[in-house]
């Protein structure tokens, strides 16, 4: 399994053990509950245990929306997030209203084009250009989710990618597959020329 990525101090997320908390957050539309629900397959298809939970705001398309994710060695007693290790931020709102939850150590992950970030103590910011890729590369923005998807791969070192790569099998139908595999190898290429070149 791959490793998280480390900061300068070579401390890596969820380096404390045990429990592994992730939010990503955005608006309705932007596809963060099935980007979570392949998460949550892949990682429980790799032996551990898994919660996952999501809210809609008022509207289900453009809304506030997130989902979250706890990943544990063990039985996982509480059901809550409360104090995410990594969180995914796809719009403004989402960060405004999420990203300062993060933990210390922590890393908030946020789609450039669409988020103005303020720093935070404590707190990695990664910013990749998730929307601009999917409309770019792929002409299709509605699979910024996927690319996301592949970029937290990178920072968290939770699962491997072809883990994630069989759970889009399993669970998207088979005309949206090959768009969201290219997605999601764009994420982890982004992520990687990013981290080398920083």
């Amino acid at each position: 399994m791959p490793g998280p990525e480390r900061d300068a101090a070579g401390k890596g997320v969820g380096d404390d053990g045990g429990r592994y908390e992730i939010r990503l957050s955005g608006a309705g539309g932007q596809g963060l509950i099935l980007a979570a629900t392949v998460l949550a397959d892949a990682v429980m298809a790799s032996g551990k245990e898994v919660l996952q939970t999501q809210s809609y705001g008022p509207e289900a398309r453009g809304g506030a929306s997130k989902a979250e994710i706890i990943v544990s060695d063990a039985e996982i007693d509480f059901p809550e997030v409360t104090a995410p290790d990594v969180t995914l931020c796809l719009s403004q709102e989402a960060f405004d209203g999420y990203a300062a939850e993060t933990k210390p150590g922590g890393v908030v992950v946020y789609d450039q084009e669409l988020v103005a970030p303020r720093p935070l103590e404590g707190v990695r910011l990664v910013g990749l250009p998730f929307s601009e890729l999917a409309e770019r590369e792929l002409g299709k923005v509605v699979v910024a989710n996927t690319i996301a998807l592949g970029a937290l791969l990178k920072v968290t070192g939770l699962i491997g990618a072809d883990q994630v790569r069989d759970s889009l099998a399993r669970l998207l139908p088979a005309r949206f597959l090959e768009l969201n595999l290219k997605a999601l190898a764009l994420g982890l290429a982004a992520r990687e020329r990013a981290a080398s070149s920083s």
